[in-house]
């Protein structure tokens, strides 16, 4: 067997372990799509006629409760990742020797399809709600490349941070700030009408482009300079997370 069928083969093994893990525990994707769904009707209820977004609030918050969707599902992530750690088990694949790609990658797809369902909820309940994307086929699938990008990067940097992590509750709480940007970012309100520093901060912080080219493609309007920018961050993320994430391994496997 060559060495990339057997990290493929290892990998799909990781995969259906986690989904197992998540099967006795479904309240891990119960959070990870209830909470988006909570604060997306919070905001277009409640605050949402305080915001001068220049037209119907629900398609401009849609976009950065997607955000949120995969924000929320990279938790269980890291205390998963970090509980393997602590108790042992990495060092158990390491002696049946199993790739050490397949161990982070069944953690980093099983993230992805969690962050798959929680979007879909959040889209379920925005178009209940009036949410009418003017995105044409081709902008809907620019939409999801960067739905899919930025999934993917943040959970390779949940990994890494998980597997980092000296306890399991510690690395619940490394991934907050993963949770609190999008808060400080464009995703509920323009940033042009924050405050000063605060809105300098949204402005260049790395959700912003990735919310506002998600936005343009939802829009029907696709930005050129945000799409490059989100790419650019999530690439960004994903190498440093990737890196990271092996370095650990081999240090504490």
């Amino acid at each position: 067997m060559s060495t990339i069928s057997a990290t493929m083969t290892d990998s799909s093994i990781m995969l259906r372990r986690n989904f197992k893990h998540t099967a006795r525990n479904p309240v891990t994707i119960f959070n990870a799509a209830l909470m988006p769904v909570v604060m997306l009707l919070i905001f277009v209820y409640v605050f949402g006629s305080a915001f001068n977004v220049g037209g119907h609030y629900i398609d401009y918050a849609t976009p950065g409760m997607i955000l949120l969707a995969i924000s929320y599902g990279l938790s269980g992530t890291a205390v998963s990742v970090s509980s393997d750690m602590a108790k042992g088990i990495i060092n158990r694949f390491k002696v049946m020797d199993v790739s050490r790609g397949a161990v982070l990658t069944g953690h980093v797809v099983a993230t992805m399809l969690t962050n798959a369902i929680a979007i879909t909820a959040v889209l379920g309940v925005a178009f209940a709600l009036g949410f009418r994307p003017a995105a044409t086929a081709l902008d809907w699938l620019g939409a999801i490349g960067i739905m899919a990008a930025t999934a993917f990067a943040a959970s390779w940097l949940t990994v890494a941070l998980g597997m980092a992590a000296k306890t399991p509750e510690s690395a619940g709480m490394s991934v907050v700030p993963l949770i609190m940007l999008p808060f400080l970012s464009s995703a509920v309100v323009p940033a042009e009408q924050m405050g000063q520093g605060i809105r300098q901060f949204a402005q260049y912080q790395p959700f912003t482009p990735i919310i506002e080219a998600l936005r343009g493609f939802l829009e029907g309007n696709p930005s050129g300079g945000y799409t490059a920018a989100a790419l650019a961050w999530a690439a960004g993320f994903a190498i440093v997370g990737y890196l990271w994430s092996r370095a650990t391994f081999s240090k504490r496997a």
